[in-house]
């Protein structure tokens, strides 16, 4: 599903830990709603710290859902635990209250095109079309 699931109307907590931006932003766009993003938590790689690592224009070209929903969202980073800090140094809480996506210009809302990632550099998952027509070595020997 490339991350693109729905919360179905019922409150739901997403464990996405390590998983790549593009994750993230689908899940956000299959949710593209003040109410379906009040009904969500995430707990997984800090969004303040994907927007400090990438370029602004970069950013809003590659992950724009990440973008535009950033001033809706209340984070809490994880504490660091000494024995994995080179692993869960970015884990961090998201939350989306009602009252400051409402507080998000009318024209956030209104760009729901699904993302396409065709200009990106870095993409962290394996899409579907892009896996669809190759076969497992196991399977071109037999």
């Amino acid at each position: 599903q490339e991350g693109k699931h729905g919360v179905e109307g019922s409150a739901t907590l997403f464990y996405m830990v390590h998983c790549g931006k593009a994750l993230y932003n689908n899940l956000l766009w299959r949710n593209w709603s003040a109410g379906a993003l009040a009904k969500m938590v995430i707990i997984g790689n800090s969004f303040k710290g994907i927007e400090e690592r990438l370029l602004s224009r970069i950013l809003e070209r590659d992950y724009s859902y990440i973008a535009k929903v950033l001033k809706g969202t209340e984070e809490v980073a994880l504490p660091a635990h000494p024995r994995y800090l080179d692993t869960f140094n970015d884990t961090s809480v998201h939350w989306f209250p009602l009252q400051r996506l409402k507080e998000l210009s009318p024209e956030v809302w209104n760009f729901v095109e699904e993302p396409t990632y065709q200009d990106c550099d870095d993409l962290e998952i394996i899409r579907k079309e892009d896996g669809a027509d190759r076969r497992s070595p196991a399977a071109t020997e037999s």
